[in-house]
């Protein structure tokens, strides 16, 4: 009954399979919980943090813990508030050493005043996001001023932008000059993210951290000349996390796991129609997570 409880959608739907009451499941379930999920544990040398949208009792967004080397999940925060953070962090924490997480200014904030000054590792999809961002908005700006027909294709071809210019097709190649060869914005705006890409596939293979710092700063000058706004806002909030970016070249540790876990999570929460219970929601994930190899059968 314990594992049908954690592996169903529903606790109605484990309890219509089984025969017994929904009751009687919660009550077995939240057995198995206070048995399997200890609170309270030491944090390992190296973890990586993350929120995902959990709408539950606890607030709107709640945040993950893992372990950044095994990639296990440690425990779930009921928020993502500086000082939920903190508080956790400052009990658990003191062996930590390595933090990954994206660019939030008050996750940053709030290991710093829990842990004195741990290195920080930005997750590599989160910044590199900024860029790409900058390349859209720039994009959608200059498609308002062409006719119709330009405006629509360039729309359903902005895929063109973003995937790397030697990866394109021949087609892909004739509407990305097509559309570059009509704006010189536009054009700009490619090329500062191609020159982007350039730096961090080669900054991957590298273990130089200066010469990567030298090319880093590099391509701030360059987006600098160009005074495109988009960029130059895009830009400002790298150099923000400037240390925390270039740690992510000294150390090898990512987030992308964790995006795995919270499309999971986004799974159960959809198909369950929501946990409006936080403590609920908490211990059917890390419990699914911990099962993952059991496969139960419900019908």
């Amino acid at each position: 009954m314990s594992i049908r409880a954690i592996k169903a959608k529903t606790f109605k739907e484990a309890a219509e399979v089984l025969g017994t009451s929904t009751t009687t499941v919660i009550r077995r379930f939240k057995k198995v919980a206070n048995k399997q999920l200890v609170e309270g544990v030491r944090l390992p040398k190296a973890i990586a943090i993350d929120e995902y949208k959990g709408d539950t009792d606890a607030g709107t967004y709640q945040l993950i813990i893992a372990n950044a080397e095994t990639r296990e999940p440690i425990d779930i925060l009921p928020n993502r508030k500086k000082e939920t953070i903190k508080n956790y962090l400052s009990q658990y924490g003191a062996d930590v050493e390595i933090v990954v997480m994206d660019m939030n200014p008050s996750f940053k904030a709030a290991v710093h005043q829990a842990l004195g000054r741990p290195v920080i590792v930005a997750d590599r999809f989160h910044y590199t996001r900024y860029i790409y961002w900058a390349m859209d908005e720039v994009r959608r700006q200059v498609q308002k001023e062409w006719d119709k027909y330009n405006r629509t294709k360039c729309k359903c071809m902005r895929h063109v932008f973003y995937k790397r210019a030697s990866k394109l097709s021949p087609k892909q190649q004739w509407y990305l000059q097509r559309y570059t060869e009509m704006s010189e914005t536009l054009k700009v705006a490619h090329e500062l993210k191609e020159a982007y890409c350039k730096w961090f596939d080669w900054a991957k293979t590298q273990n130089d951290v200066v010469e990567v710092k030298k090319r880093y700063l590099a391509f701030y000058r360059k987006v600098e000349e160009t005074k495109l706004p988009a960029f130059l806002k895009a830009i400002q909030t790298l150099k923000n996390s400037q240390v925390e970016i270039l740690n992510s070249f000294s150390f090898d540790y990512s987030n992308g796991f964790l995006e795995g876990i919270n499309n999971k999570t986004k799974v159960m929460k959809r198909n369950a129609y929501g946990f409006p219970r936080f403590d609920h929601f908490r211990a059917k994930i890390l419990l699914n997570l911990k099962y993952k190899g059991i496969g139960v059968h419900l019908g």
